[in-house]
């Protein structure tokens, strides 16, 4: 058994082309024993695992990668592949699509306690807090990651080089970053690629078949990732594909419940979950006022597609408003709390107010309000509290 796990593991390795690394790379501390990476799929975690091994110096006997999904495990548990590969000298095993493996947070908490072994594994974004049960989250050191920011796309794409900026950095000194920016390119040159095309990696892969892998993403992660966390029969995920439909040409501003649930011929309350669903699966981003907090049995306030690749894809049309505010969401989520405010398109971490639009967007809506800010498109460098949007991507 090992030994043919060994040898898949090679060949794995052996196939993995040379990459650029992503922003999470140097981010993560690799001296602790039990490490996740957990994110969108298309992200890049499969990826980075096989960089991570192959990197290191340690012999090729002692490193062990394993997708939970392979038919090894049909007849091994984790626990028992572990416990060999460690009897053998191993050092260092990387499970990939974890959330796969029926209870994996009570074996890699036997393997955790057991073994003086370094576990490193990917799972999906739906992948919530009270999976890491069975003291599994005091002892696993956890990494969400997301797609590519604008940021990552140009020096995937110019192969130049850009120091990220705090949001903080960004609100106090936007006209001298977006300056110093410009003298190396012309954002506008790229932002509507990256838009359409840039937020997954496997873009760089082969652009051509871009759309054809994106769709086969999605379906992935409605058809397998889903249903192998969530409770929902294989009978109604084409509810989830549907809503995926809806809310593609719906207008985010008119979101009627009632509508779609009759559309879909559900109840609310299913309907509630199976939008959390998506949105956890990174599918969609669903954002609520302020007052409603995080209960997802209440109407969430706005509702986009995760990011504007996905409008692009599946829409029948991508108005530029819907791209652009999607955008913004889709940036800002990362590392910052996002609401719905009265007044205003987004409240970022309970402080900061933004509007959304194009160069003429003004600040009407929000004048004499503290903390208020316009993030506009088809401008290169911004002045006052008026802020080029693109910029945003340069969060991480």
């Amino acid at each position: 058994m090992l030994e043919k796990l060994l040898e898949n593991s090679t060949l794995y390795l052996n196939s993995l082309k040379s990459v650029q690394k992503r922003y999470f790379y140097e981010t993560i501390d690799h001296h602790d024993k039990l490490i996740g990476i957990i994110g969108a799929r298309g992200v890049g975690k499969t990826t980075y695992i096989l960089n991570y091994l192959k990197d290191l110096e340690t012999p090729i006997n002692k490193k062990l990668y394993i997708s939970a999904d392979s038919v090894e495990l049909s007849s091994f548990s984790l626990v028992d592949i572990a416990k060999e590969f460690y009897k053998f000298g191993g050092e260092i095993l990387a499970i990939d699509e974890i959330h796969k493996y029926k209870n994996f947070e009570i074996e890699l908490k036997q393997i955790y306690d057991m073994l003086d072994l370094k576990v490193i594994f990917s799972g999906s974004s739906a992948i919530e807090l009270e999976h890491f049960k069975a003291d599994l989250s005091r002892r696993a050191v956890i990494y969400r990651v997301n797609g590519l920011s604008f940021r990552e796309f140009l020096e995937f794409k110019t192969k130049e080089t850009f120091k990220s900026r705090t949001l903080e950095e960004i609100l106090e000194k936007h006209a001298d970053i977006a300056f110093e920016i410009t003298q190396k390119l012309k954002p506008y040159e790229f932002w509507r690629e990256y838009l359409s095309f840039g937020y997954y990696p496997f873009y760089f892969e082969n652009p051509n078949r871009y759309k054809i892998k994106l769709n086969e993403t999605v379906n992935t992660v409605i058809e397998v990732d889903i249903p192998s966390i969530f409770k929902i029969k294989y009978e109604y995920i084409i509810n989830l594909k549907k809503l995926v439909t809806l809310i593609c040409n719906s207008n985010p501003f008119k979101l009627n419940i009632k509508e779609l649930s009759s559309k879909i011929a559900i109840d609310r309350d299913t309907l509630y979950l199976y939008l959390d669903y998506l949105h956890k699966g990174k599918i969609f981003n669903v954002i609520r006022a302020k007052s409603k907090g995080d209960n997802i049995f209440t109407k969430p306030d706005k509702i986009f597609l995760n990011n504007p690749n996905l409008n692009f894809s599946y829409c029948s049309e991508a108005p530029m408003g819907t791209i652009r505010e999607t955008i913004f969401t889709t940036l800002l989520s990362v590392n910052h709390d996002i609401q719905i405010p009265k007044r205003g398109d987004f409240l970022i971490d309970d402080i900061h107010l933004f509007e959304i639009g194009g160069k003429n967007k003004g600040f009407n809506q929000i004048k004499d309000l503290p903390n208020s800010y316009v993030a506009a498109d088809d401008i290169e460098v911004g002045f006052g509290n008026k802020i080029p949007l693109w910029l945003f991507g340069f969060l991480y």
